[in-house]
């Protein structure tokens, strides 16, 4: 379980917009941020986030930090938005919070540069989880350690990038080519969600070829050699890699 207190060591300077038009959830999601975040401002609908962040900007001369949208709200929706965000600061860091029947949109989202996103109903964890990752980058630090070549995975697996290999506790464990390929497309940019289309793309650029079809095969395979919860699913989208090593 994420420590409050550590996560605040990376936020507390930060700033963060929520828009959401949900009352109820918008109130209980500002009581979090409020203890994570130095300056929080949240709006219900896409176009008084847009007028807002443009205001931050003008009074402040400088952006938020973290913008956190829902997809689905009146006047202006978070697609809308993030493209008119990005418009202004293409450097934006969007995390988009979505219901599994919007997974439609989520490709959209991806493809034009968002952070992450999270699901509804909204898990505590999962939202403490994505503030840690944004503001580390935010704050210039790495999400991952890289010693002599080998990319910190959690406290007993490592991957080696010169010999290709993962090692859990001193042991070797053994690898196919087509796990190496995927295991270092996703470290390549830890956190970043890689459609299927992006992976099988990936493979091809490779001279090998994956269908869609056996990318999951190959994912149920590759969780039992990698640290639990550390390579994510996306329903209806595609997989992301996470480091446990915070």
């Amino acid at each position: 379980m994420l420590n409050i207190n550590k996560i605040k060591k990376y936020t507390k300077e930060l700033s963060i917009l929520l828009v959401e038009d949900h009352k109820e959830l918008r109130d209980t999601t500002m009581s979090i941020l409020q203890s994570l975040f130095k300056t929080v401002k949240s709006c219900e609908n896409g176009q008084e986030a847009l007028s807002e962040y443009l205001s931050y900007k003008k009074d402040t001369d400088k952006h938020y930090d973290i913008v956190l949208s829902d997809i689905e709200m009146p006047l202006m929706n978070g697609i809308d938005l993030t493209k008119a965000i990005y418009k202004e600061n293409p450097l934006q860091c969007v995390i988009i919070i979505s219901a599994f029947d919007e997974s439609k949109y989520l490709l959209e989202l991806i493809n034009i540069g968002i952070e992450q996103f999270i699901k509804k109903p909204l898990d505590s964890q999962e939202l403490l989880k994505s503030f840690l990752e944004a503001a580390k980058k935010l704050n210039g630090e790495n999400i991952y350690k890289i010693q002599n070549k080998e990319i910190i995975l959690s406290k007993d697996i490592i991957y080696s990038l010169d010999t290709k290999s993962l090692v859990n506790a001193g042991e070797s464990i053994y690898l196919t080519k087509y796990e190496i390929i995927f295991i270092e497309l996703l470290i390549s940019s830890f956190g970043k969600i890689y459609t299927n289309e992006d992976i099988v793309s990936h493979y091809a650029s490779r001279g090998e070829s994956m269908e869609v079809l056996n990318i999951r095969k190959l994912v149920s395979k590759l969780r039992k050699k990698l640290p639990e919860n550390s390579l994510e699913s996306i329903y209806g989208i595609g997989y992301k890699f996470i480091t446990l090593n915070t």
